[in-house]
C-alpha cells in the first residue's frame, strides 16, 4: 500500500485533479477563431494563431488534462521519425486525453507546414509553428488543462470561469 502512495506521489503527472488553481498555466484554444491562448501568473500571457480541426466536430470540445510531452515526436501514421523535415508534427508534442485517449492522439503541436497556421486544416490536434511550440513547451508541465472551445467569449472570462484566473 506504501509502495502504491509513493508511486502516486511520485508520479511525473501529479497532481492530477482539480486545478487549474490561480496562477498555474491553462491554455483555452478556440476552434471558431482558431487561437490558442497560454494563461499563467493570472495573466493572458498571449493569444497565438492555431490551426484546427477541417471540421468543427475534429477538434474535441472540452476540458482536458496535458498527459504526454514528446521534444521531436515520432508520427507513427506514416513512420516518420522525429526531428525529420517531413514529420508533421513538427518539434514538440504537447498531448492531452481527449475523448478517452492517453494523450497520443490529440496533441498541441508543431508543423512542418507553418502556413497552415491559423486555419481549419488539422484532422483534429491543434498545430502551431515550431516556434511558438518551442516557446511554450518548457512552459506546460504534464497536468495542464486545456480548455478546447467554440464560444464567443473572451479568453479572460473563459479562464475565470475555469478558475485560471482571479475574478
Amino acid at each position: 500500500m506504501l509502495v502504491a502512495i509513493l508511486m502516486i506521489v511520485a508520479s511525473p503527472i501529479w497532481p492530477i485533479g482539480e486545478n487549474p488553481i490561480n496562477g498555474d498555466p491553462f491554455l483555452i484554444v478556440n476552434v471558431s477563431s482558431n487561437q490558442l491562448a497560454f494563461i499563467h501568473d493570472n495573466t493572458v500571457k498571449e493569444v497565438l494563431p492555431a490551426a484546427t480541426g477541417k471540421l468543427a466536430s475534429q477538434t474535441p470540445l472540452g476540458l482536458f488534462t496535458v498527459t504526454v510531452k514528446a521534444n521531436n515526436p515520432y508520427y507513427r501514421k506514416k513512420n516518420i521519425p522525429g526531428g525529420d523535415k517531413n514529420n508533421p508534427l513538427g518539434s514538440r508534442w504537447i498531448g492531452f486525453d481527449a475523448l478517452d485517449t492517453e494523450g497520443r492522439t490529440y496533441g498541441v503541436h508543431g508543423t512542418n507546414r507553418p502556413h497552415s497556421v491559423g486555419y481549419s486544416v488539422t484532422s483534429g490536434c491543434i498545430r502551431l509553428t515550431n516556434e511558438t511550440i518551442e516557446q511554450l513547451y518548457d512552459q506546460i508541465p504534464l497536468g495542464t488543462k486545456i480548455l478546447i472551445t467554440d464560444q464567443s467569449i473572451s479568453f479572460e472570462e473563459l479562464g475565470k470561469q475555469h478558475g485560471a484566473l482571479k475574478n
